[in-house]
């Protein structure tokens, strides 16, 4: 049974958001996610990464023929 990381690195977390490193640092600054320092180590948890995801607006996602541009 594999369990989910209580924390991930950077990079991970960027994989796991679908976000570059810039807007990452955004997030972090504004509070969306929560950081923490190991040692020179930034760590993003789990759980701040599930709710900033679950804050998104749903898409809207209209399914049909679409217009000639």
């Amino acid at each position: 049974m594999e369990t989910e990381p209580l924390a991930y690195r950077i990079v991970d977390a960027k994989r796991r958001i679908g976000v570059g490193t810039t807007r990452l640092y955004e997030l972090i600054g504004a509070g969306h996610l929560d950081a923490r320092k190991t040692g020179n180590r930034t760590l993003i948890t789990a759980e701040s990464l599930r709710q900033y995801v679950a804050s998104l607006p749903k898409a809207n996602i209209r399914t049909g023929q679409r217009s000639a541009l």
